[in-house]
C-alpha cells in the first residue's frame, strides 16, 4: 500500500497563492507518477495537474499558466503551486499516485488517493 499525506490547503483571497504538498510513503515502488485532482460542491471530480517521476506534466486548461506542479523524487513529494487563485478554484484537492505506462499520468479510481485538503478562495 501507498499512503499519501497532504498539506497546505486553507483560505486565501482571490489573486493570492497557496502551495500544496503531498508526501508518499509505504510501497512507493508501486508508483511512478503523482498528481492533484479536485472536487467542488455539486461538481464532478477533475484532474488539476499530474507529473511523472521523469518530469512529464499535464494540466487542466482551467489552471494552465496559473498552477505549477513539481516533484521531489528523493522525498517522494509532489507540490502544487497555485497562483492567481480564483473563487472557482475553491474545492477539496486530492493527491493521487499511481502507475503510468505512457508519457503522462491520469489518475484512476483504483489508484492511491489522499484524504483531501480544502482550498477556499474568496472573491
Amino acid at each position: 500500500q501507498v499512503q499519501l499525506v497532504e498539506s497546505g490547503g486553507g483560505w486565501v483571497q482571490g489573486g493570492g497563492s497557496l502551495r500544496l504538498s503531498c508526501t508518499a510513503s509505504g510501497s512507493i515502488f508501486r508508483i511512478n507518477a503523482m498528481g492533484w485532482s479536485r472536487q467542488a460542491p455539486g461538481k464532478q471530480r477533475e484532474l488539476v495537474a499530474s507529473i511523472t517521476r521523469g518530469g512529464r506534466t499535464t494540466y487542466a486548461d482551467s489552471v494552465k499558466d496559473r498552477f505549477s506542479i513539481s516533484i521531489d523524487n528523493a522525498k517522494n513529494t509532489v507540490y502544487l503551486q497555485m497562483n492567481s487563485l480564483k473563487p472557482e478554484d475553491t474545492a477539496v484537492y486530492y493527491c493521487n499516485a499511481g502507475v503510468t505506462y505512457g508519457s503522462t499520468y491520469t489518475p484512476r479510481e483504483y489508484d492511491y488517493w489522499g484524504q483531501g485538503t480544502q482550498v477556499t478562495v474568496s472573491s
